[in-house]
């Protein structure tokens, strides 16, 4: 009898892991769909849709979707599946700069906080937990308030306020792997602390600080649709996500309901894509996470 009930048990957490695994497999490819399908937008709409997106057309202002324009018209007649694109081309491109620049600045000071210890490691990790307690969006609206509205201030504001996880991040991972055997063999036999840090420590952190990118890069884009949505990231005549969100207050007021929702989907739809992506990475370079989630 005892037999056979552990044989049902085993079968039923087989079968929950089998379940799970099944999720993550439907999660995962759902994620590379809606990111191939972000891709394939950006890159085929602009040349098979020959529309100009900033081309005006008051008699056919605030259009619903037709087969015409497929996201309706804003305000002064622009086609909002160009405007959408667009958008997300300048978006795409804020949120990867300023995710790639974050996350230099903090697997740098990071691994030279982990790598060198003691009141060097104080000091820094100090400075970053001061630096969290300010609101990521109060000190961002401070940066770009400083230049003139453009791209690169936005990049510079949204990667000064976003590389503080990622240096936590790093010198956990840094001194986790301080403890292993082979650095200890490493140290004992001669390697100078340099050689250390660049030959096993930073090789050890570039999966979590990659993944660490990874995700940053929907979260800048929010942090970009936010500062344009408050009239301080972009120019208001580029087509980013956060301008067309501003832009479409109005018509949202009237009834109008499709320049306020595609924009949006337009920032969701990446954010969703790239979590799914980055959590199946996470089980993927965690064993020990992959191992939990089994059971």
């Amino acid at each position: 009898m005892a037999d056979v009930a552990a044989g049902k048990t085993g079968t039923r957490w087989r079968s929950r892991a089998g379940d799970r695994r099944s999720t993550r497999t439907l999660r995962l490819r759902t994620s590379v769909a809606l990111l191939a399908l972000t891709v394939l937008a950006v890159l085929l709409v602009p040349p098979l849709v020959r529309l100009d997106q900033q081309a005006v057309d008051l008699a056919a202002k605030l259009q619903a979707p037709t087969w015409a324009h497929p996201f309706g018209t804003d305000d002064v007649g622009r086609d909002l599946l160009l405007r959408c694109v667009y958008g997300l081309r300048v978006s795409l491109l804020v949120g990867v700069a300023a995710a790639l620049t974050a996350t230099v600045v903090g697997t740098a000071v990071g691994a030279a906080a982990g790598a060198l210890g003691g009141w060097v490691d104080r000091g820094v990790m100090r400075v970053v937990d001061a630096l969290s307690s300010v609101p990521h969006l109060l000190m961002g609206i401070f940066i770009v308030a400083m230049f003139r509205p453009g791209v690169w201030p936005v990049v510079a504001s949204v990667a000064l306020t976003h590389w503080l996880s990622t240096a936590r991040i790093v010198r956990a991972e840094v001194l986790s792997l301080r403890a292993r055997p082979h650095i200890d063999a490493a140290v004992s036999g001669g390697a100078s602390r340099w050689r250390v840090t660049v030959r096993h420590l930073l090789p050890g952190v570039l999966p979590q600080a990659a993944l660490a990118a990874v995700l940053m890069v929907p979260h800048a884009m929010w942090h970009e649709s936010a500062l344009s949505f408050l009239g301080l990231g972009l120019p208001t005549h580029t087509a980013s996500l956060g301008n067309l969100v501003q832009e479409a207050r109005g018509s949202l007021l009237a009834g109008h309901w499709w320049p306020t929702l595609f924009p949006g989907l337009f920032i969701i739809v990446p954010t969703l894509a790239v979590a799914g992506l980055a959590g199946a990475w996470r089980e993927r370079i965690n064993p020990r996470r992959r191992s939990e989630l089994m059971l």
